[in-house]
């Protein structure tokens, strides 16, 4: 067990690019790391059941994902995205409206933006799924990414607008599959697993209800808009 998310975070990190496991963008340090095989995670996680069900899921805006959004988008999937650090809220990439022609370039970070919707808070749908990136993962569900919390933030937001609780997906290399590292009570558990070879599926404990305003100091929701909002909406 590692003491701590960051030695958790390192060890990933570090291993992935000493065995050269990593992809680009490099280094691996820092970020949600893209890795090799992270196609072949991306098709094994549309084959699952929650996968196939839905019709509107939420993926995070990462490297090792832009497959996940792809496929998503090949399999008739409406995808809803957190802009980075959530300054502009969320945008939709609706299949409907990209010729299929185009379908990896709306997945891609750079070239994508052309294609996405800016989505108003109050017209964001109840999603059917989320994936999230990571950077480490257990197999009992827990999960951390870079540090920064957005992903707990993300969900939290759906919560507090009065969403349903949703499944959580996240796809890795096995090689972020660790023992165990402490766990925050924000943290939102993870439902499935998925690697290139495999697919975890976990009995999750319930999620958090909605936003904790207690860990967000005034400087955090002075630089998200989409909180200031949420704030000033829960004390009317």
């Amino acid at each position: 067990m590692f003491h701590n998310k960051d030695d958790a975070r390192q060890y990933v990190w570090d291993t992935m690019q000493s065995q050269k496991i990593a992809r680009f963008p490099f280094p691996p340090h820092h970020r949600i790391p893209n890795f090799a095989g992270a196609e072949e995670a991306a098709n094994q996680l549309m084959r699952h059941p929650l996968v196939q069900s839905a019709g509107k899921i939420k993926v995070n805006p990462d490297a090792p994902q832009r497959y996940v959004r792809l496929k998503a988008l090949e399999q008739g999937i409406t995808v809803y995205m957190p802009t980075p650090r959530l300054r502009s809220g969320f945008t939709r990439l609706n299949p409907e409206k990209i010729p299929e022609s185009q379908y990896s370039q709306a997945a891609s970070l750079s070239k994508g933006q052309r294609f996405q919707e800016h989505v108003p808070l109050d017209q964001l749908p109840q999603m059917d799924l989320i994936v999230a990136g990571s950077v480490a993962v257990t197999n009992s569900g827990k999960r951390c990414g870079k540090g920064h919390g957005y992903s707990d933030l993300e969900y939290a937001i759906l919560r507090e607008l009065g969403h349903d609780a949703v499944p959580v997906a996240t796809t890795v290399h096995r090689i972020q599959v660790v023992d165990d590292f402490p766990g925050d009570a924000h943290d939102v558990p993870l439902s499935v697993i998925v690697t290139p070879a495999d697919t975890i599926d976990v009995e999750t404990p319930p999620a958090p209800s909605g936003i904790d305003w207690e860990l967000l100091s005034n400087e955090d929701v002075d630089a998200m808009p989409i909180l200031k909002e949420l704030f000033h909406s829960s004390r009317e």
